[in-house]
C-alpha cells in the first residue's frame, strides 16, 4: 500500500505552518483550534483510515528492518515522507490534534477512537528508526499517548466500583456510621457533576474504543521492544503505572503467559499484553535493570494489596471482588516467574516488596487475610538464609507500633505455619537459622503478642493460637503444647522492643505512599522482657484474658482455652472448666454464644469424660433462661441434639452408640451430681412441650430405658416429659410402680420420679387403678422407713390423685388419707415428748420422719391440725432450762418469752421441727402472730446454725404469705446480713433479694445501708454475690436507687445522726453497733462501698449528687447548721474525699473514648471523635457553671469558717479544690474571683502537685533497673462484669501530695503565726522546703550531688544548677536506600540529662 495515499486524508499540505509552529510551541499542552474548513474535513476521519495507515507503517517499518538486516541499505519511511515533501512535523502535530481531543471528557466515541488510532501511529513512528533524528520523539506528547488508555475508556465503572467500596466497607460492623456520612457526600457530589457527566455509549461504541485500546497498546509494546527508554525514566516510569492500571482493564482467562519473547499479534487480552510490557520493562534495554525492577515491584505492590494507586494523591482501597483478586493473584505469579528468571537480581526487591506489604496493609480483616496470603506465596521464592532475613525482620515488625501492624504479623505467621517448614542445613549462619523453624514463628513471634495494648491484637492472637492446634504439622502443635504443657520450657528472644526510627505520622487509614525502599526496624535491647515465662504462668494469663473488660478479647480467649483443653494440652481441671461454663452467662450476648460453642466443641472432642459433661450442663442449661432469645435458642438447640435426639428405642441385646451414652451419662448426671440444674431442664422441657417435641414414639422410646441399666436417667426424663404429652402407655408405668412397691433397694431419686410420674399420669388412671395406688402409697408411707424425699413426693402425688374438679371432694379426700398420717405422727410425736423416759432410748431418725410427714400432710389438711398438735411442736423447739434463765436477761423488751418446757432434743429434730412448725403457720394466721416473736428471738440469740437458717426459711415464706404482719420483722431478719456465720449472711442475701425483686419488702429504714454493709462482707464470694444482686437483679428494677441513698449513705456509715434529715430511721443500739462503719479502721470499706456505689451512677446522677451533697452536706457545714466538732468533721473531710473520688468525675468529660487512640484514628470514627469532642466541650461548660454558680460561694464560706476555727478539715477542702481545678488550670482566677487569696491558694498548690508528680515521675524514669514492661490492656480497675472481684479501696483522681507538704502548704496560707516567722527569718517564700533538709553552706565541698533534669525537690543546695549533657552521637553514614521507621508512640530512649550542683558555685550565685 502506498505510504502517501495512506497520509492523504490527515491533509498535511493544507495544514498552515504557523498552526503547526504554534502546535509545538505550546509543547502539546493544549489542544491549538485549526480553522474550520480543516478542523471540519479532519472531524469525519473514519477508523479505517487510520487502520489503513497504521499498517502501511506497520509494512514499511517491517520492511525496512528487514533489508537493514540483509545488505544494509534500503529506502528509510523518513527518507520516502522527505522526498514527497511531507513535513514530518505537521505530522505529529495533526496526530496531535486527534490525540488531544481524545482527553476531553465530553468526547464522543467517534472522537476517542480516532484519539487512540493516531496515539497508536505516533507510537509506531517512534518504534521507526530515526524517529529521533527527525525529532518525532516528544516526552510530553508520548506521556499524553499513554494516558490514554484512562482517559478515552469511559469512567462510570470508577463511580460504580466507589460506591460497592462504600457497601463493602459498611459491612464491616461497628465502624459504618461514618461511611454513611460518606456516602452522603459522594452523593452530594454526583449530583454537583451530573453536568460534566461523560456522554452514553452503546455497546457497540465501547467495542470500537476497546479495539482502539488494543492498537494502542500493541504499538507501546512494538515501541518496547525497539526503541530504548534508557534515558527516558519518567517515561518508563509512566510505562510502567499505565501497564499496571491496564492489569484491571479485563480479566485474562486462564494462567497469562509471561515469556520474555512473545508475538504481539497473538495477545488479545489487554491484561496478558499489560503483563508483557511490564516484562520488556524489566529487561537492560530500558536502562538500569535494578531501577526498572524497583518500579515494576513498587507499581505491582498496590496490586497485591489491592489498592487504587494514582501519580498522586493516597491510594484508596479497592473493593475485593473476584475480577480484583485475580488481578492480584496474577501479579503474584508474575513476580514469582520474575524471580524464577533473574533470581538475585531480583531478590532484595522482593525483600522489599514484602516489607512493604506488610507495612502498608490496613486494618480490615478480608485485605489482611489476602495479603498474608500473598506474604505466604511471595516467599515460596526465596532460600532459606533470605526466608530467615524476612522473618528477623517481620519479628521487628511485629513490635512495631501500629496496631494494623502487629495484627497483621500475627496473620502472616498463620501463613507461614501453613508452608512446609524449613530445616537449617543450607542455611550457614547459625542466627539466622534460629529464626527458620515454626516454634520460632509460635514462641517468640505470636506468643508474646498475648500481652500487647491492644485489645485487637491480643484477641486476634488467640485466636491464631487455636488455630495453630488445628494445623496437621506436629511441630507445630508440639510448640503450642511446650508453651502451656507443665515440662515444657520456653526462653524467649533477647528482649528488642523496636523503636520506629523515622517519624511516621500515617494512620491506619491514610494509606499513605511510601517510597519503595527497605523499611529498616532498628530494636534496641531491653533485658525486661529476656526472663522466661512457664507454663504455669501462662495459662493463668489465659485464665485472666478470658475475664477481659474488653469483648473481643474473651471471645478471642475462649477459643484459645477451648482449643487447649480439647487438644489434651491443658489438664481439664475444674478451674480451667469453670473459667469456660461461667462465660455462658458473660453480659455480651456474643460471647455468650461463643461461650456456648466452646462447650459443644469440647463435648464432642471428649465425649467420655464426666468432667466435661458435668461443665457442658452447667454451661448450656442455665442459658435456656437467658434474656436474649438468640441464647436460649441456641442453648436449647443444644440439649436438643445432645438429649432428646439421641433417644433411641432401647432392647437389652442391641448396641448403645457413644453418642447415645453420652446422652444417658448427662442425665444420670442430673440425677445425681447436678440436682441443682433441674429447674433449667424442667423449663426447657416446657419449651419444647409447646413445639409438639414429646410424640408417643418419644415416650415409648424412652420408657423402653426403665429397664436399662441407665434407668434411673430415663425416669428423669420421664417425670419431666409424662406431664407435657397428651397420651401415655400407662401400663408399662403401673408395671415399674408395682416393681417399686416391691423393691426394698431403689434408688432415692428413681423413688421420686417414678412417684412424680405417677401423679402426672393420674388422670389416665380409672378409680379402681386409682384407689390400689392409693392403698400402696399409704401403706408405705405409714411404715415410716422412706427419705424424707421420697416422704415429699409420695405426699405429693397423694395428691394428684385425690384431686377432682370438685373441691369439696378433694378436700375429703386429703381430710381421710392426710389426716390419718397427721393423727399417726401426732401420736408418736406424743408417746416421745410427754413420756418421762421417751427421749433415752430416742430413734432420731424416725422422730425427724415423723415431723417430716406431719409437716407435709398439714398443708392438705389444715382441718385436722389440733392445738394438742401444735403443742407437741413447740415442744420440740424448746430450749434447756439453764439457757432460757440467761438468755431471760438479754432479750428485747418487746420479745415475749417462751412459754415451752424444757427438753434435751438434739439439733437435728429442732431444726425440722422449726420446719414443721413454719408449716402449720402457713395455714393458720393466728399462729403466725404468736410465734413470729419467738422466731424473730430465736434469729437474734439462738446458737444452732442449723435450726436458726431454718427459722430465716420459714420467715421468709411467712412474708410471701402473710406480707403486712411480716413486714415488722425485716430488721430482724436484715440484721442476719452481720451474722456470724457466713451461710446464715449468704441465705439472707439471696431470700432478701428474692423478696425485694418480687415487691414483698420495700427499701424502708435501713435495710438499703444494710445491704450495702455485704459488699464489704469478709468472705469474697458473699461480697461478689451482693454486688451481683445489686446490679444485676435490683438496679434494673431501680435504676435510681443508689442515687436516692447515697447522701444518707454518709451519715448513716459513719453513725452520724445530728443531721435534721438523714439517718432518722429507728433502729435498736444492737444493730447500730453491728452495722455501723465508724472510725478510721473502717475507712477503707466506706470508700469501697462509695465507689462501688459511684461507679454505677449515670452521668446525671453524677452532676446532680454533687449539687445535693453541696447543698445538703456542705452548706449546712458552711452555715453552722451542724456543729463542726470533732464527729462533724470527720463527716466533712469524708465529704471532700468523697468529691474528689476519681468515679465522681462526669464519664463524658473524663472518658470522652473507650479504645486506644491508635485504634480511633481514620475517617471511619471521626464522626465518632467529633461528637464526643463536642459533648465534652458541652458537659465541661455546664459542670463549670454550675460549679461557679453553686460551689464557689458556699466553699470561700467553708473555707473562712475553717480557718477561723482552725480546722485540720481545711487541707482536705483544699486537696479537694486541688482536684478539681486540675482541669481548669488557667482559670482558676475566673472561678474564685470572689476570693483572691483562695486563687493564689489553689494556684499554689496546683503547681506543688505538678512539681511533685514531675519528680515522681522522673524518679521511676531515672531507675537503673526498670521493672519489665508487660503491654497489656488491664488497665481497667475491674475485669469483666461477671468476674468474681473484691472491691478495691477508693483512689483520688489525682495524686494526692505528700500528707508532710500538703500540711505545710496549708500552714503557709493558714497559720499567721507561721508566715510572720518565716517572713522574719527571711526564708525564699518561692520554693517551700521541709524543716531541716537545707543544706548549710560548706557542708558539703568534695563532691557534687546530681539528679536527672526536670527534677523537683526540696533538698536543695540553691536554685542556679549546673546542666552536663552527653548527647550520643549519631553517625553520618547511611544507606539512603533504607528507610527508618519510628513511631510516635515509642520514641527511642535518649542519654538522661543531669543537673549538677557543685558546692563551689553557690558562692558566686546571687540569692534571691
Amino acid at each position: 500500500m502506498d505510504l502517501l495515499s495512506a497520509l492523504r486524508f490527515l491533509r498535511l499540505n493544507e495544514i498552515p505552518a504557523a498552526w503547526v509552529d504554534e502546535v509545538w510551541d505550546l509543547e502539546f499542552t493544549e489542544r491549538k483550534q485549526l480553522d474550520d474548513t480543516i478542523a471540519g474535513e479532519l472531524e469525519v476521519v473514519g477508523e479505517k483510515d487510520f487502520r489503513k495507515l497504521y499498517q502501511c507503517l506497520l509494512t514499511h517499518a517491517a520492511e525496512q528492518q528487514h533489508s537493514a538486516g540483509i545488505d544494509g541499505a534500503s529506502q528509510s519511511v523518513w527518507a520516502m515522507l522527505g522526498s514527497n515533501a511531507v513535513s514530518v512535523k505537521s505530522l505529529v502535530a495533526v496526530l496531535s490534534f486527534f490525540i488531544l481531543a481524545g482527553k476531553a471528557k465530553m468526547a464522543n466515541g467517534q472522537v476517542r477512537v480516532s484519539a487512540l488510532h493516531a496515539a497508536s501511529v505516533y507510537l509506531l513512528l517512534l518504534g521507526i528508526p530515526g524517529s529521533i533524528v527527525h525529532k518525532v520523539f516528544h516526552e510530553i506528547l508520548l506521556d499524553t499517548c499513554l494516558d490514554l488508555t484512562s482517559h478515552c475508556w469511559p469512567q462510570d465503572c470508577g463511580k460504580k466500583r466507589k460506591k460497592d467500596s462504600l457497601k463493602s466497607l459498611q459491612a464491616e460492623g461497628k465502624r459504618s456510621k461514618p461511611q454513611r456520612r460518606d456516602a452522603l457526600e459522594m452523593e452530594v457530589d454526583e449530583a454537583e457533576d451530573e453536568e460534566d457527566e461523560e456522554p452514553h455509549f452503546s455497546s457497540k461504541d465501547l467495542m470500537k474504543i476497546r479495539g482502539a485500546v488494543v492498537y494502542l497498546v500493541q504499538s507501546l509494546l512494538r515501541l518496547l521492544q525497539t526503541f530504548s527508554l534508557k534515558n527516558r525514566q519518567q517515561s518508563a516510569s509512566n510505562c510502567t503505572q499505565i501497564f499496571s492500571k491496564l492489569l484491571y482493564f479485563e480479566p485474562v482467562v486462564g494462567q497469562p503467559n509471561f515469556a520474555v519473547e512473545q508475538d504481539i499479534t497473538k495477545l488479545r487480552n489487554i491484561s496478558e499484553m499489560a503483563f508483557y510490557g511490564l516484562r520488556l520493562l524489566c529487561s537492560p534495554k530500558h536502562g538500569d535493570q535494578k531501577e526498572s525492577l524497583r518500579g515494576v515491584f513498587h507499581r505491582l505492590l498496590y496490586v497485591i494489596l489491592m489498592m487504587n494507586k494514582g501519580t498522586r494523591g493516597k491510594p484508596s482501597l479497592l473493593v475485593p471482588n473476584q475480577a480484583v483478586l485475580a488481578t492480584r493473584n496474577q501479579a503474584i505469579s508474575f513476580i514469582c516467574h520474575l524471580m524464577g528468571e533473574l533470581k538475585e537480581l531480583a531478590l532484595p526487591f522482593l525483600q522489599i516488596l514484602l516489607q512493604h506489604i506488610c507495612y502498608q496493609m490496613v486494618e480490615k480483616s478480608e485485605y489482611r487475610s489476602h495479603g498474608a496470603q500473598a506474604v505466604g506465596m511471595l516467599t515460596s521464592q526465596m532460600e532459606n538464609k533470605d526466608y530467615a532475613d524476612f522473618i528477623k525482620w517481620l519479628f521487628n515488625f511485629s513490635r512495631c507500633s501500629k496496631m494494623a501492624h502487629r495484627l497483621f504479623s500475627a496473620d502472616v505467621v498463620m501463613v507461614l505455619l501453613e508452608l512446609p517448614e524449613r530445616t537449617s542445613e543450607d542455611c550457614q549462619d547459625p542466627e539466622l537459622a534460629s529464626f527458620l523453624p515454626h516454634k520460632f514463628l509460635i514462641q517468640d513471634l505470636l506468643f508474646p503478642r498475648r500481652m500487647d495494648d491492644s485489645p485487637t491484637v491480643q484477641g486476634h492472637v488467640f485466636n491464631c493460637l487455636a488455630q495453630c492446634l488445628e494445623l496437621p504439622s506436629l511441630n507445630v502443635t508440639r510448640a503450642v503444647h511446650s508453651l502451656f504443657s507443665a515440662t515444657g520450657t520456653h526462653t524467649e528472644l533477647e528482649s528488642e522492643i523496636t523503636e520506629e526510627t523515622l517519624c511516621s505520622q500515617q494512620t491506619q487509614k491514610t494509606y499513605r505512599s511510601l517510597p519503595f525502599q527497605t523499611v529498616e526496624i532498628t530494636t534496641t535491647n531491653n533485658n525486661n522482657s529476656s526472663s522466661s515465662t512457664c507454663a504455669k504462668e501462662n495459662l493463668a494469663h489465659l485464665l485472666e484474658q478470658v475475664k477481659d473488660p474488653m469483648m473481643n478479647v474473651r471471645k478471642s480467649a475462649l477459643q484459645a482455652l477451648s482449643g487447649l483443653l480439647k487438644h489434651g494440652v491443658i489438664p481439664t481441671s475444674s478451674e480451667n472448666l469453670t473459667t469456660l461454663s461461667e462465660r455462658c452467662r458473660d453480659p455480651a450476648v456474643s460471647v455468650k454464644k461463643k461461650a456456648l460453642q466452646c462447650l459443644g466443641e469440647l463435648l464432642a472432642a471428649k465425649p467420655e469424660c464426666s468432667v466435661v459433661q458435668k461443665t457442658w450442663l452447667q454451661g448450656v442449661l442455665p442459658a435456656v433462661m437467658d434474656s436474649e432469645s438468640s441464647v436460649q435458642e441456641k442453648a436449647l438447640g443444644a440439649l436438643d441434639q445432645m438429649l432428646l435426639g439421641q433417644v433411641k428405642p432401647y432392647s437389652a441385646g442391641r448396641h448403645i452408640d457413644p453418642s447415645q451414652k453420652m446422652t444417658w451419662a448427662l442425665l444420670d448426671l442430673l440425677c445425681h451430681e447436678c440436682q441443682n440444674l433441674r429447674q433449667y431442664f424442667s423449663r426447657a422441657l416446657t419449651i419444647w412441650s409447646k413445639q409438639n417435641m414429646f410424640t408417643p414414639t418419644f415416650i415409648s422410646n424412652l420408657i423402653s430405658h426403665t429397664e436399662a441399666d441407665h434407668a434411673e436417667a430415663a425416669w428423669l426424663l420421664l417425670s419431666k416429659a409424662v406431664a407435657l404429652s397428651p397420651t401415655l402407655p400407662c401400663g408399662k408405668i403401673l408395671d415399674a410402680w408395682d416393681n417399686m412397691i416391691s423393691s426394698k433397694d431403689l434408688p432415692t431419686t428413681t423413688c421420686c420420679h417414678i412417684l412424680c410420674v405417677m401423679g402426672d399420669m393420674a388422670a389416665h388412671l380409672n378409680m379402681d387403678t386409682k384407689d390400689r395406688i392409693v392403698a400402696d402409697l399409704m401403706s408405705w408411707l405409714k411404715t415410716f422407713t422412706l427419705s424424707l424425699e421420697v416422704i415429699s413426693a409420695a405426699v405429693e402425688t397423694l395428691f394428684q390423685l385425690g384431686h377432682s374438679q370438685d373441691f369439696k371432694q378433694t378436700q375429703a379426700f386429703l381430710n381421710q388419707h392426710c389426716g390419718e398420717l397427721v393423727s399417726v405422727s401426732e401420736a408418736y410425736l406424743a408417746e416421745i415428748i410427754l413420756s418421762g423416759k421417751g427421749t433415752q432410748n430416742l430413734n432420731v431418725e424416725l422422730m425427724i420422719k415423723h415431723l417430716h410427714t406431719l409437716g407435709a400432710t398439714s398443708l392438705h389438711c389444715p382441718a385436722k391440725i389440733s392445738k394438742r398438735t401444735v403443742l407437741l411442736v413447740e415442744s420440740v423447739l424448746t430450749v434447756q432450762a439453764d439457757r432460757v434463765a440467761e438468755l431471760q436477761k438479754e432479750l428485747p423488751a418487746s420479745q415475749p418469752l417462751s412459754q415451752f418446757r424444757a427438753n434435751s432434743l438434739p439439733t437435728r429434730i429442732r431444726a425440722h421441727g422449726v420446719i414443721t412448725l413454719g408449716k402449720l403457720c402457713l395455714q393458720h394466721e393466728n399462729l403466725v402472730q404468736k410465734y413470729l416473736p419467738v422466731f424473730a428471738r430465736e434469729l437474734e440469740v439462738g446458737t444452732e446454725i442449723a435450726v436458726r437458717n431454718n427459722v430465716l426459711v420459714i420467715m421468709f415464706d411467712l412474708c410471701v404469705r402473710y406480707t403486712n404482719i411480716v413486714d415488722h420483722y425485716i430488721p430482724n431478719i436484715s440484721a442476719c446480713l452481720r451474722d456470724n456465720e457466713a451461710v446464715i449472711r449468704e441465705h439472707t442475701l439471696i431470700m432478701l433479694t428474692n423478696l425485694l425483686q418480687e415487691e414483698f419488702v420495700k427499701w424502708k429504714g435501713a435495710l438499703f445501708f444494710r445491704f450495702m454493709v455485704a459488699l464489704v462482707d469478709p468472705v469474697p464470694a458473699i461480697a461478689s454475690l451482693c454486688e451481683y444482686c445489686l446490679l444485676n437483679v435490683l438496679l434494673k428494677k431501680n435504676p435510681e436507687m443508689f442515687s436516692q441513698h447515697f447522701i444518707e449513705g454518709i451519715f448513716h456509715f459513719n453513725s452520724y445522726d445530728k443531721h435534721k434529715t438523714y439517718n432518722k430511721f429507728p433502729q435498736s443500739e444492737r444493730e447500730r453497733v453491728k452495722f455501723s462503719l465508724k472510725g478510721a479502721q473502717n475507712c477503707e470499706k466506706r470508700f469501697r462501698i462509695y465507689c462501688f456505689l459511684l461507679e454505677h451512677f449515670t452521668d446525671a446522677q453524677r452532676f446532680n449528687i454533687v449539687n445535693k451533697i453541696n447543698q445538703s452536706v456542705l452548706a449546712c457545714f458552711a452555715d453552722e447548721e451542724l456543729p463542726l466538732d470533732a464527729d462533724g468533721a470527720e463527716i466533712l473531710s469524708e465529704t471532700f474525699h468523697i468529691l474528689s473520688l476519681k468515679e465522681m468525675k462526669l464519664q463524658a468529660v473524663s472518658h470522652p473514648a473507650e479504645s486506644s487512640a491508635e485504634e480511633e484514628t481514620g475517617e471511619e470514627n471521626m464522626a465518632k471523635v467529633v461528637l464526643q469532642a463536642a459533648q465534652k466541650k458541652m458537659v465541661s461548660q455546664v459542670q463549670k457553671k454550675a460549679f461557679i454558680e453553686n460551689m464557689v460561694p458556699v466553699i470561700i464560706s467553708l473555707k473562712s469558717l475553717l480557718e477561723q476555727k482552725r480546722s485540720p478539715v481545711l487541707r482536705d477542702l483544699m486537696s479537694y479544690l486541688q482536684v478539681t481545678m486540675k482541669d481548669y488550670r488557667n482559670e482558676v482566677k475566673e472561678f474564685f474571683s470572689g476570693d483572691d487569696q483562695l486563687a493564689a491558694e489553689v494556684e499554689f498548690a496546683l503547681k506543688t502537685a505538678e512539681r511533685e508528680r514531675e519528680m515522681e515521675e522522673q524518679m521511676d524514669n531515672c531507675s537503673l533497673s526498670r521493672e519489665a514492661r508487660t503491654p497489656t490492656a488491664q488497665h481497667s480497675v475491674y475485669g469483666s462484669p461477671i468476674k468474681s472481684r473484691p472491691l478495691l479501696p477508693f483512689i483520688f483522681a489525682t495524686p494526692q501530695p505528700p500528707q508532710p507538704n500538703l500540711l505545710s502548704v496549708r500552714q503557709a496560707f493558714t497559720d499567721g503565726r507561721v508566715r510572720r516567722s518565716r517572713e522574719e527569718e527571711g526564708a525564699p517564700t518561692k520554693s517551700i522546703t521541709l524543716e531541716g533538709t537545707v543544706m548549710p553552706k560548706g557542708a558539703m565541698k568534695d563532691r557534687a550531688v546530681s539528679t536527672p533534669v526536670g527534677f523537683n525537690i526540696n533538698c536543695t543546695f540553691d536554685e542556679g544548677l549546673s546542666a552536663i549533657s552527653s548527647d550520643q552521637g549519631t553517625s553520618g553514614l547511611g544507606e539512603t536506600s533504607v528507610l527508618h521507621v519510628r513511631s510516635n508512640e515509642q520514641q527511642a530512649p535518649g542519654q538522661r540529662h543531669w543537673n549538677v550542683q557543685s558546692p563551689l558555685r553557690r558562692k558566686r550565685k546571687p540569692k534571691f
